[in-house]
């Protein structure tokens, strides 16, 4: 997985988050930590795009490789992004899971229209996403 910098702005419930090797990828939200979320999603998004179209993705620049413009200013922070592409391509995986536990994940995903992988993976990209 590829890491990007990020900068962390805010205080309070107003925060937010842009990627300067994606110009244009911003993220917000009430804390750093939703911010980061956001962000991390929206540069999902925006890779995605960028693949779908057939661009080269832009390598992740370490620190001292920022134009002085694209640093941190006095009140930012520096943040690490994960950059969570999907190949495009589908693989199998053989996973044990309690079968009670099974049972209801496939109740909630027939609840919200989705198939069994497709919940599983939505659920795996917010745990990431979230830890980060």
């Amino acid at each position: 997985m590829s890491y990007y910098i990020g900068i962390l702005d805010g205080h309070g419930d107003v925060w937010g988050v842009s990627i300067p090797d994606f110009p244009g990828c911003y993220g917000g939200g009430p804390s750093a930590e939703a911010a980061i979320a956001d962000v991390t999603s929206a540069l999902r998004v925006f890779a995605g795009v960028i693949a779908a179209d057939g661009e080269p993705m832009p390598k992740p620049r370490p620190f001292d490789e920022l134009r002085p413009d694209e640093r941190p200013g006095k009140d930012e922070s520096l943040v690490m992004i994960p950059l969570l592409l999907d190949k495009g391509r589908t693989t199998k995986a053989n996973v044990s899971i309690d079968a009670g536990i099974l049972e209801q994940i496939d109740a909630e995903a027939k609840r919200r229209g989705l198939t069994r992988s497709a919940f599983l993976v939505s659920a795996a990209v917010d745990k990431i996403i979230a830890s980060r």
